[in-house]
């Protein structure tokens, strides 16, 4: 499970226009990454719209951010046009993919009922490649403004 001084492993993700990307892209800068489970839900759209609203500010900081969802790249185009989001997402399809290396891919329950899924998790790391601040399973609502302040201050 990644945390606090761990880099982010070098496994590529998948951007909506089928491009990849990955840690190393973001060499040399204070970078988000952030996990969500599914594309087009209530509280993902949220989160979505909320570092969307705040993007020229991460932008204005020299801030990259990326959200990471296992659902295709197609299905993240489609995301992104309806509700307008501007902030930048990838796709994690692989089986042994990025979220299983950080180990957010985890066991869930709901109605008794266990399957794999995305620990909503979100990754702030600095211009030394590691991680500098970890949050995990926390609330949707004021969450990309928290971040925002933590990544200005480092």
């Amino acid at each position: 499970m990644t945390d606090i001084g761990d880099t982010i492993p070098p496994v590529a993700l998948t951007r909506p226009d089928d491009s990849p990307v990955s840690a190393a892209d973001f060499a040399d800068q204070v970078w988000v990454l952030y996990f969500y489970p599914k594309d087009d839900t209530t509280g993902c759209t949220k989160q979505a719209q909320e570092f969307s609203a705040l993007i020229a500010e991460f932008d204005a900081a020299g801030v990259a951010v990326l959200g990471v969802s296992k659902d295709p790249p197609k299905k993240h185009v489609k995301f992104t046009e309806k509700y307008g989001l501007t902030v930048p997402l990838a796709s994690d399809s692989e089986t042994d993919g990025l979220a299983e290396a950080m180990g957010v891919w985890v066991e869930k329950s709901m109605y008794g009922k266990k399957y794999m899924g995305m620990e909503r998790s979100t990754f702030l790391v600095g211009k030394d490649g590691k991680v500098a601040r970890v949050w995990r399973k926390m609330k949707v609502a004021g969450h990309a403004a928290e971040v925002l302040d933590a990544a200005k201050a480092l």
